[in-house]
């Protein structure tokens, strides 16, 4: 692995686009290295993580509205859309768009944690769409999801977007542009003019995570799909980009990120390095943030020591800088303090997160959100009496540039009315690579059928799974088949509507 040196250059320096770090990523793209056996498996892991969380999603209404919107621009050759029969196939980009939406609805697939944030499985959408449109096999779509994740893991590593207050799928449209371009095995700079193609046209503020959170959190990933397969499609016809995109004098660094001083190093594999970035990433176990991950593991260890909520004073919770401020009572947000509160808004909230699970014991991608639930008021008194504070050891522990040492977790401390005091800690979730339970293949698909085992039939369950498990054997024609299915009759908004323009 090689560090790239990133800051801007004035105009009259002349940057070559071979010193550029859009290159440098074409590059890696464009590098027919092998893919390891290790990686394989996670991606396959992946796969069938993404497609449990987009079946359980499915007629909540910001997935409806996206594929009633998919399902308006028909191809007769074109990329499948989750829930709807394989025998109905759409644009890709209008794929990648529906079903971008229902692996991001819930905030329930993988995560990776470092300058900034990720859900590098977003790039499986847009990349098996493309692949499934453009007869690739199961091989091509592995050697293409695999550099997806580690563009997006790298940029993570070295890029900060949320100090600039940009949301993280600025680092999503350049790893979607090179995943397609190992897919399509496009030419280096076919790849270079969409990475910045991607990145000019993604770039969006973090106000959709801020505040009363909308539907828009669950739609960002899959507009920057989508944008994202229109800039590849335009680049392989020849047309070229702003560029330098990030390096530029009036471009990314200089404006939008850390400005004309901007400094940063970029982690880039080499020529012939193996591209491992997805064995950094981790799935969430829980439906929420994935801050609060360790956080829920925690909570259940604990309330077995407290008889009644009734004794509690208050609850402190120290944690990290990202934690305290983003999900915690640091981001001054009153509406992570509001039963009223969106869904959206509520899985954003671990002051709500911690209350809730103290109180059950358990965590459902549903019931622990519901508008019930959340306006219960013995667990409106407990969530008001939950504060975070940011504690410098979490904060290094969160940013370790060691992957083995890097922790995202927390110390409770539960003062009761009788100035007992309950303190506990845990650095990871249970089911991260190095927690107490790391998710192993029967986890993934045991994930996958507790979450569509009322949606799909048991012949529908072990058809995708038995694809997804041999995915890297796939033939093209097999690949247009990865999909799950459903009775359409049982699936919202799956015919156009005149409720909208398309």
């Amino acid at each position: 692995m090689k560090n790239h040196h990133l800051r801007v250059y004035r105009s009259e320096e002349n940057l070559g686009k071979r010193n550029q770090l859009a290159w440098k990523i074409a590059e890696v793209a464009n590098d027919p290295v092998d893919v390891e056996r290790k990686v394989i498996e996670m991606l396959i892991n992946r796969v069938i993580d993404n497609a449990s969380v987009a079946i359980a999603s499915l007629n909540r209404k910001p997935v409806s509205n996206a594929r009633a919107q998919a399902v308006s621009h028909p191809r007769p050759d074109g990329a499948l859309i989750f829930g709807l029969p394989n025998n109905r196939r759409y644009h890709a980009e209008w794929a990648a768009w529906a079903n971008g939406t229902a692996v991001r609805e819930l905030d329930y697939h993988d995560t990776f944690l470092a300058a900034d944030y990720s859900h590098p499985g977003d790039n499986i959408p847009p990349i098996l769409a493309v692949a499934q449109q453009m007869n690739k096999s199961g091989k091509d779509l592995i050697r293409g999801l695999a550099t997806g994740y580690e563009i997006q893991i790298n940029l993570v590593k070295g890029i900060c977007l949320h100090k600039h207050k940009i949301d993280h799928i600025a680092h999503l449209g350049p790893s979607i542009a090179a995943g397609i371009g190992t897919l399509l095995e496009l030419n280096t700079e076919v790849i270079f003019q969409s990475i910045q193609q991607a990145l000019h046209t993604t770039i969006s503020t973090r106000q959709s995570r801020k505040g009363e959170i909308s539907s828009w959190k669950a739609y960002a990933p899959s507009h920057a799909s989508k944008l994202t397969i229109e800039a590849v499609d335009r680049c392989m016809r020849g047309e070229k980009a702003p560029s330098p995109i990030y390096e530029g004098e009036d471009s990314i660094l200089a404006w939008i990120l850390d400005g004309p001083n901007s400094d940063y190093q970029i982690p880039m594999p080499e020529k012939g390095e193996p591209k491992l970035g997805i064995l950094e990433s981790y799935t969430k176990e829980h439906s929420a943030e994935y801050q609060s991950q360790a956080i829920i593991d925690l909570a259940f260890r604990v309330r077995n020591k407290i008889s009644d909520w009734a004794d509690v004073k208050s609850i402190r919770l120290h944690t990290s800088h990202h934690t305290h401020y983003v999900i915690g009572s640091g981001s001054g947000d009153p509406q992570k303090m509001d039963p009223n509160a969106s869904r959206e808004t509520l899985d954003h909230s671990i002051m709500y997160i911690l209350a809730v699970a103290l109180q059950d014991g358990e965590w459902h991608h549903i019931k622990s959100y519901l508008p019930e639930r959340a306006k219960r008021p013995d667990t409106i008194k407990l969530w008001n009496s939950i504060n975070t504070v940011e504690d410098q050891s979490w904060t290094e522990k969160y940013h370790n540039p060691d992957p083995n040492k890097r922790a995202f977790g927390g110390k409770i401390e539960i003062i009761l009315k009788s100035g007992a005091i309950i303190i506990d800690e845990l650095e990871l979730a249970n089911a991260h690579p190095g927690g107490a339970r790391p998710f192993t293949r029967d986890n993934y698909i045991q994930k996958f059928k507790n979450l569509t085992s009322n949606i799909i039939s048991e012949n529908e369950c072990k058809r995708f799974l038995d694809l997804a498990e041999n995915l890297e054997n796939l033939e093209p024609k097999d690949l247009k088949e990865l999909n799950i299915q459903i009775d359409v009759n049982k699936v919202e908004n799956n015919l156009p509507n005149q409720e909208g323009i398309f």
